[in-house]
């Protein structure tokens, strides 16, 4: 990220399709938890990435431009969502999950009731789950870019993994084993 961000800075906006590929999946899927809609995601993640190449050096100039970026792409998705009107707040999410394989059928099914279980969470919550499962970060790192303490991060966390195993429970025969192993 810090290669992509120095590049960035270095060679301006012509070098912005490698932070694009770099970083374009996982903003959509952070940002999809608080939009609760796909399309509604890829516009706050476009909105993100040409403020970013419209001042290439800012990214780079950040401590943790990743923690930057996430929250640049937070506060793109609570635009979009202050702006949308109340009745189309409640709507399917897309398939979060792009590394599904065709012949992984019933690998897909279980994803789908995890991301269904996932929309049911509050926002909070829920995206504290997808920046600590899926994004690897720290509750401290969590933290940083929600603008929250680490041991707030800790308890949506906590929460959020309680109601998903109880909710799991009861709309899967087996527990799913990502979800597992981080209980």
């Amino acid at each position: 990220m810090r290669t992509s961000a120095r590049q960035l800075a270095e060679l301006g906006e012509d070098s912005i399709s490698g932070l694009i590929d770099l970083t374009s999946l996982r903003l959509v899927r952070f940002a999809t938890t608080l939009t609760r809609n796909q399309h509604d995601a890829e516009d706050a993640v476009q909105a993100t990435l040409v403020k970013i190449a419209a001042q290439p050096k800012r990214l780079h100039q950040c401590t943790d431009p990743w923690a930057y970026l996430l929250r640049m792409v937070r506060n793109e998705s609570m635009l979009i969502m202050r702006r949308r009107p109340r009745w189309n707040l409640i709507g399917d999410v897309c398939d979060l999950l792009t590394r599904c394989r065709v012949d992984e059928l019933e690998r897909e099914e279980s994803y789908r009731e995890i991301w269904r279980a996932m929309r049911k969470l509050p926002t909070q919550q829920s995206e504290v789950v997808v920046l600590k499962i899926w994004e690897e970060m720290t509750f401290a790192e969590i933290a940083g870019v929600l603008d929250i303490s680490p041991s707030t991060a800790a308890s949506r966390y906590r929460y959020a993994i309680a109601k998903l195993n109880c909710q799991l429970r009861e709309n899967l025969s087996q527990p799913h084993e990502d979800l597992q192993q981080h209980v």
